[in-house]
């Protein structure tokens, strides 16, 4: 692989022209593209297999114009101090908001408090509930404004008027936290490669990337049913990776230059090492990605693949217009170590090249002189790695102790901001109704094959009665043939609460007695119920997933490295890092440690969502640095170094480049951190602390010390599966020996 790569970069290097206008073409064409494509709106949501689900079914089939999935939201009333809502001018005002909200062409159905009992019994709060033909993921923009329109309509009367429901949902919005990120990502970079120019390409080179991969997905939107949401995550990990692989190269690229290679060389030998590291890599962000199709939901696959997609063009776009890029820049990109500008520059502003090539030699390591901070710190871990070892793993393992009380579930109002309208609108109810009228349970019950349909509703409504835990429950209300029916369950506890969880397993053991008995099935579903299937689901998958990734990538990784315990090692110190940060996920958002610090209101349930996508995120993250690293270290094993000395000459190389990298990963997610949305300030704050647990802690301490208690057994690898392995040559032992070389560079090469 490493010579063909070697080619590659050589011949991207050389044909720069065609190559860039080849990736300009595929930008222009993929906008061109998408600005004609029709508009995605929002994809359809489900979750198959779930009971939740299968109601849902069943009411789109027994209650047609029902809408069971269709959004919802709630219009909450509040009268003024000293005055009630059964007031004369109070209830003029709500019926006046009821017509208002009965006229939007989505809206299904508005009801009335006062002909439905929902006033509370103090008369003081009241609201008004608004179904709509489709999901909240589903619903216009026009539909959300006439509804908050009308709200302010009636809060001019004198009226405290807030909305909750699902209805207001709205795709989080990306553009402030990538320009952060990307700011950030350009201070690291110019620190990291010493010039403008040389920062500028990884920052050009991802922009294009992602612009090429969501540009597509927005083509693909309409037909393919991939939504407006699928592009984030698209954008947030094609920048990652395309930062890090295009940084990767450039500076490998630097590195060759420090050695006196000549620049189309350098270009093939960045490209055919660096560039090796990277497309495995990538591969593992890749399968990271794609096995998030083992969780069974549809919207949640289609990112993972589309996201997917995204992380292939910027493998490509790295092992092709980056070296590219690097032709243009020609002599502006300095070798590893040179100074740029005037400093250190004589009278006519030219440097000594003799003085300069030794400045770089010396600064990379590659002559005596000060060591750099990566060679001082290996140099260390080295000389103490059971020291290392110890304090890494037991620091890692304090903070995952958290993870152990972990309770996962999706949010709901109630974990909004006070600032929202959706948060007052949940206290509002439940200081009028309790808690659990936010979160009421909808019980669906097919008599199709009962004998007698109406006793078996009876029977069904007395037995959920008998439940604890609950504060109403509404008579049956059979569809126009009579063999279903639904009844409304309100719980006593807020909709996230496990007291809740508790009473939907309840009626589902219910209802699978009163089947024995009536022949009737019994479905629980509604918001509630799904967030909880939904939770249980993706806990369910979480094993199988981590099972699938992590052993082909493990697989991988022994084609990479040719041995068994350094895989190993990665993914042991990769589930460790993962345990760590959830931790501090557990402690920040449901504990409430530091809750004030970090803009947490309401602690509560971790995102069941959280714990899967920071595998499949942090993991793809985690080999890149892995193999950057330990690549390093692997190619000059090969090439004769002791274990102890490979560890450090790689962390010389590789050491600044990872640390870059890594940082402006962690600038990137810290600045979703700053959201108003509960959901993505955990993903922010989960993510960033992942990322410096695992490359600076396992990457940067614990793998080093590992390898260097193993020694020359950290690469072994048994000869029967040596002989079966392919042969990929990541660490350019071809290219050091010449032998794969073109004819007229060997001489160079063995030089």
């Amino acid at each position: 692989m490493a010579t063909f790569l070697y080619r590659l970069g050589r011949l991207a290097f050389r044909r720069r022209h065609v190559v860039a206008l080849i990736w300009v073409a595929l930008l222009a064409l993929a906008g061109a593209g998408a600005v004609s494509a029709p508009a995605a709106g929002n994809a359809s949501f489900s979750i198959p297999g779930t009971e939740a689900q299968r109601a849902f079914d069943l009411l789109e089939q027994r209650f047609p114009a029902a809408n069971a999935d269709g959004a919802t939201a709630r219009v909450v009333f509040k009268a003024p101090d000293g005055e009630k809502m059964t007031d004369a001018g109070h209830k003029a005002t709500v019926d006046k908001t009821v017509k208002e909200l009965s006229g939007g062409p989505e809206v299904a159905a508005v009801t009335d408090p006062y002909t439905t009992g929902a006033v509370s019994r103090d008369g003081t709060i009241a609201y008004a509930s608004v179904n709509y033909k489709v999901s909240g993921i589903e619903l216009e923009d026009s539909s959300r404004t006439a509804l908050k329109k009308a709200a302010q309509h009636a809060r001019e009367t004198g009226l405290t008027v807030e909305i909750g429901g699902d209805a207001l949902f709205t795709t989080p919005e990306t553009g402030t936290a990538e320009i952060v990120g990307i700011a950030i990502a350009a201070v690291v970079l110019v620190i990291t490669l010493g010039s403008l120019i040389a920062a500028g390409l990884p920052l050009l080179t991802a922009i294009i990337g992602v612009g090429i991969g969501v540009a597509t997905i927005t083509v693909l939107a309409k037909p393919l049913d991939l939504g407006s949401t699928t592009s984030i995550l698209a954008t947030m990990i094609g920048l990652a990776v395309g930062i890090d692989y295009a940084l990767f190269i450039v500076s490998r690229y630097r590195a060759e230059l420090a050695e006196g290679r000549e620049r189309e060389e350098a270009a093939g030998r960045a490209v055919g090492t660096a560039g090796s590291a990277v497309v495995f890599a990538g591969l593992t962000v890749v399968i990271a990605l794609v096995g998030l199709s083992v969780v069974n939901i549809p919207m949640l696959t289609k990112m993972g693949v589309a996201a997917a997609g995204t992380v292939a063009i910027a493998v490509l776009i790295a092992l092709t217009m980056i070296p590219a890029l690097l032709g243009y820049a020609g002599r502006a990109i300095k070798p590893a170590g040179e100074r740029n500008g005037l400093l250190g520059r004589g009278r006519d502003g030219k440097k000594d090249e003799a003085k300069d090539a030794a400045e770089g030699e010396e600064k990379n390591g590659t002559k005596p002189g000060r060591p750099n901070m990566g060679t001082r710190w290996a140099s260390f871990v080295v000389r103490r790695p059971v020291v290392v070892l110890l304090i890494g793993a037991v620091g890692l393992g304090a903070a995952a102790i958290p993870s152990s009380s972990l309770e996962l579930g999706l949010p709901d109002d109630g974990s909004q901001p006070t600032s929202t309208t959706q948060r007052r609108a949940y206290d509002l109810l439940s200081q009028g109704f309790g808690p659990g009228v936010n979160g009421p349970l909808m019980v669906v019950v097919d008599a199709k094959d009962s004998d007698d349909p109406k006793a078996s509703f009876a029977k069904v409504t007395d037995e959920i009665k008998d439940l604890k835990g609950i504060v109403a429950v509404t008579p049956a209300q059979p569809n126009e043939t009579g063999d279903t029916a639904i009844v409304t369950v309100v719980p006593r506890s807020k909709p996230s609460s496990t007291a809740t969880e508790d009473l939907v397993h309840a009626i589902r053991g219910a209802g699978a007695d009163i089947e024995d008995t009536t022949d009737a099935k019994v479905l629980v579903t509604g918001a509630t119920a799904m967030n909880i299937d939904v939770s249980q689901k993706l806990n369910d998958a979480l094993l199988p997933y981590l099972a699938l990734v992590v052993g082909l990538a493990f697989l991988l990784l022994i084609v990479v490295f040719r041995s068994v315990l350094v895989p190993l090692k990665a993914a042991l110190g990769f589930l460790l890092s993962v345990l760590a940060a959830l931790g501090a996920v557990v402690a920040v958002f449901q504990w409430g440690w530091m809750a004030d610090l970090m803009g947490v209101e309401e602690t509560g349930p971790v995102m069941s969502m959280m714990p899967i996508f920071m595998v499949g995120v942090v993991f793809g993250l985690a080999m890149d640095y892995e193999v950057f690293l330990v690549t390093r270290m692997r190619e000059a094993y090969v090439h004769g170094e002791k274990p102890g000395q490979a560890v450090v000459t790689g962390f010389r190389h590789g050491a600044r480049v990872v640390t870059a990298a890594a940082i402006i990963m962690i600038a990137v997610f810290s600045g979703f951190i700053g959201s108003s949305e509960s959901m993505v300030r955990m993903i922010g704050f989960g993510l960033a602390v992942a990322v410096f647990f695992d490359a600076f802690i396992v990457r940067m301490a614990i793998v080093p010390a590992v390898l260097a208690l193993l020694g020359h057994k950290a690469w072994w690898l048994p000869k029967w599966l040596d002989r079966v392995l392919p042969n990929v040559d990541v660490e350019g032992e071809g290219l050091r020996t010449g032998q794969d070389a073109p004819a007229e560079d060997r001489a160079l090469v063995r030089a």
